[in-house]
């Protein structure tokens, strides 16, 4: 395929990289299998403890040059990142659709994230603002001003295997930080074209080595970066399994996590919904990546008086969905990542059986011609209770739950009763509904919108939700702060020494 080549990516692919040279010497290789017809792309090496101790050495050095280096100058090695994406946009993007399964269009949008985010840390390395103070003392000046905190882990998903790291790189970058990145292991080719991407414009400007590092292997690579102390800041996405040990970890050695989980979503549909929006919103919300978004739409909470005719049209609109290769521009829904996912899917259809939910759109694994690697599954709609333990219970899958309700009050009280608070929609024409949604009573989610999905984000507003969602924000708004320390200063130019709190000690 002519866009492995274009990035690259060859049979077999050294996994670590300190940022201009690769070093990598381990004989354990990462196969990576497409799901889109189960045939072996290319192999990435596993980094081993000695290739990583190599990384973080390479990464100290880098640190101590780049974080003196002008913020606006870093911003311009994000300019340049970002102007090569937009030539290597066409590969790229059909390298995450083919590793990954997303539809080829999703696979172009999450590049064009990629860039978009290189254009906002660019302006924002200039806006790496501090505050001043009034003093209560004469004479004195106070003041704040951030600095880099260091070495930043970054621990992404299979399920946008560029962008959130992106997201996390770009910001941190501009900060002055440097980055070492631990790609899933679903997807690791994703990780080798960036970084040789990004060798371009490193090398160009004789940027040192380290700035960017990349890392592969298994959950046991990426504890060796959660259990370093010379990591000040661990951003990890994933489940929220994985979450709670990385969370958990970090904090036991003092360092901080930037923790992007699980996501459990729901749109709340009333009475005045436009059902024009109502229904791209909800089925893309669904169906799209195959359900393997964090913002996803699980949940659709639907008011009593529309719910019959909602069933009705998502049922329609279900049966008119093309399954198949993703990057076949005709179809609506590639695979799922692999085999693992495709029995959590099947698993979850049982259990919902099992708890006494109804099935309005059948689902099922397809097999046969164009679904040989096995991955691919039909959408399933179910109609539920938000008590059930199969909802409550977030599957990377596409699978709906249907439910319905009486009072608004009611809808968002269905809509915050999970576990997980990522993001969350309402549909309606009614500007008290809205309102009433986006109140501190509404939603308890870190994304709320208004007849808008609860799928996709722009890379302005900061991400991230609450509860065990993480707390974290990456991407836009101020998110920077959580790559940078805060300090506070004060100054006395005067030739008297006068004490906070109108202290007295005289000698």
């Amino acid at each position: 395929m002519s866009f492995l080549k274009k990035l690259g990516l060859k049979k077999k692919n050294n996994g670590t990289s300190t940022g201009l040279k690769s070093t990598a010497s381990s004989k354990q290789y990462i196969d990576s299998y497409s799901p889109v017809d189960g045939k072996l792309i290319g192999s990435v090496s596993v980094t081993s403890k000695k290739e990583y101790e190599n990384v973080m050495k390479k990464a100290q050095e880098a640190f101590k040059t780049w974080r003196t280096k002008p913020a606006p100058l870093r911003g311009e090695i994000v300019r340049q990142y970002g102007q090569e994406l937009r030539a290597n946009k066409d590969a790229l993007g059909r390298l995450v659709s083919y590793e990954m399964g997303k539809s080829l269009q999703e696979g172009f949008g999450e590049v064009q994230e990629m860039i978009d985010i290189c254009d906002f840390a660019v302006g924002l390395s200039r806006q790496l603002y501090g505050l001043t103070m009034p003093s209560e003392r004469p004479g004195h000046r106070m003041s704040e001003q951030w600095h880099p905190l260091g070495v930043v882990g970054i621990i992404s998903a299979f399920n946008f295997p560029v962008a959130v790291w992106s997201w996390n790189s770009m910001i941190a970058m501009i900060c002055g930080d440097v980055c070492v990145w631990k790609a899933s292991e679903k997807t690791p080719l994703c990780s080798v074209a960036c970084q040789n991407i990004l060798q371009k414009v490193l090398k160009a400007n004789n940027v040192p080595e380290g700035v960017s590092c990349v890392i592969n292997g298994d959950y046991k690579v990426g504890e060796y970066m959660t259990t370093d102390h010379r990591i000040p800041l661990v951003s990890a996405t994933g489940s929220t399994r994985m979450g709670k040990i990385v969370g958990a970890t970090v904090a036991g050695r003092m360092g901080k996590s930037l923790l992007e989980l699980g996501g459990n979503n729901a749109i709340i549909v009333t009475p005045s919904a436009d059902p024009a929006i109502v229904l791209p919103g909800a089925v893309f919300g669904a169906v799209g990546t195959c359900g393997q978004r964090c913002t996803s739409t699980r949940r659709l909470i639907v008011h009593e008086s529309v719910y019959d005719a909602t069933k009705k049209t998502l049922k329609k609109a279900y049966k008119q969905l093309r399954i198949g290769d993703p990057l076949n521009q005709k179809n609506h829904v590639g695979p799922l990542i692999d085999k693992d996912a495709v029995e959590a899917y099947s698993n979850a259809l049982v259990q919902a059986k099992k708890q006494g939910a109804k099935i309005l759109v059948k689902g099922e694994v397809l097999t046969g011609r164009g679904y040989g690697s096995g991955c691919y599954v039909k959408p399933a709609i179910v109609e539920a209770s938000n008590e059930m333990q199969v909802v409550q219970t977030e599957t990377f899958a596409p699978i709906l739950y249907i439910m319905k309700y009486k009072t608004l009050e009611e809808a968002i009280a269905i809509q915050n009763n999970v576990p997980q608070g990522l993001s969350s929609a309402i549909m309606t024409d009614s500007v008290r509904e809205a309102e009433a949604f986006l109140s501190a009573a509404g939603s308890d989610c870190g994304i709320a919108n208004v007849n808008i999905g609860t799928s996709g984000a722009e890379i302005g507003g900061a991400f991230g939700g609450e509860k065990e969602t993480g707390g974290g924000r990456e991407s836009g708004s101020d998110s920077w702060k959580a790559y940078m320390r805060r300090q506070t200063n004060t100054v006395n130019y005067t030739t008297s020494l006068p004490l906070a709190q109108g202290i007295k000690f005289d000698l």
